[in-house]
């Protein structure tokens, strides 16, 4: 662990944490919005949590999930659009507040938070499993095919678990039309896939066979 990468984490995580407070709260005109404080307190415990665990036992890996910068131009896109689908989900879910639109039961609230908590269990297993993870489409020096766990059952579990983490953040938020806007991040999802796995085939070895191996790329049985 080096001071320059606790600076660079520790900034990223406030500021992070503010945005998102930003675009939940200034549109809702209020604090006391009770769904808005859940999502935050879900999201940014325990990603704090696993960046300490990170920074202490595995600081590369913090250092590549904290590199968000896609060289691809294609894949700059998928970035910009994943982050125009957030900007206008929270603030919707903000103003539905604001404004008493439809808000989904306490308890389907309920239920998609302990969804997402489940989501982040796997996702902190995902990167157990796979140390080459980052946020950016590459292929590393020295990188092998991660085929166990629950690599075995897809190819891409990491996005298989996002799908789950986003899709669920709407619905905490109690906002059905938000939950409507981040029905995007699956075709988003999909064209990153498609196209980071034209790079893998390319550049790694035994990816070809690991394709034949695991079907499945997103959902198992189904795509």
């Amino acid at each position: 662990m080096t001071i320059k990468l606790f600076i660079q984490a520790i900034a990223k995580f406030v500021l992070g944490v503010v945005l998102v407070g930003l675009l939940i709260f200034l549109p809702a005109g209020t604090l006391y919005f009770f769904n808005g404080w859940l999502l935050m307190g879900i999201l940014f415990v325990p990603m704090f949590l696993a960046g300490i665990v990170m920074m202490l036992k595995n600081p590369a890996l913090l250092q590549k999930r904290l590199n968000a910068k896609e060289k691809q131009r294609e894949q700059d896109l998928v970035v910009k659009l994943s982050g125009l689908m957030f900007l206008i989900g929270f603030i919707l879910a903000g103003l539905g507040f604001r404004f008493s639109w439809y808000t989904l039961p306490r308890g389907v609230v309920i239920g998609a938070a302990a969804v997402f908590l489940v989501s982040y269990i796997l996702y902190a297993e995902v990167l157990r499993e796979n140390t080459y993870l980052s946020r950016t489409i590459e292929v590393q020096e020295n990188q092998k095919v991660i085929s166990t766990g629950l690599y075995g059952i897809v190819r891409h579990p990491m996005y298989s678990v996002t799908l789950l983490l986003f899709l669920s953040m709407p619905i905490v938020l109690g906002s059905i039309y938000s939950f409507f806007i981040f029905l995007a991040y699956p075709f988003i999802i999909v064209k990153r896939i498609k196209n980071e796995e034209k790079l893998l085939e390319r550049e790694l070895d035994g990816y070809i066979e690991y394709k034949q191996k695991v079907k499945y790329r997103l959902i198992p049985f189904i795509w």
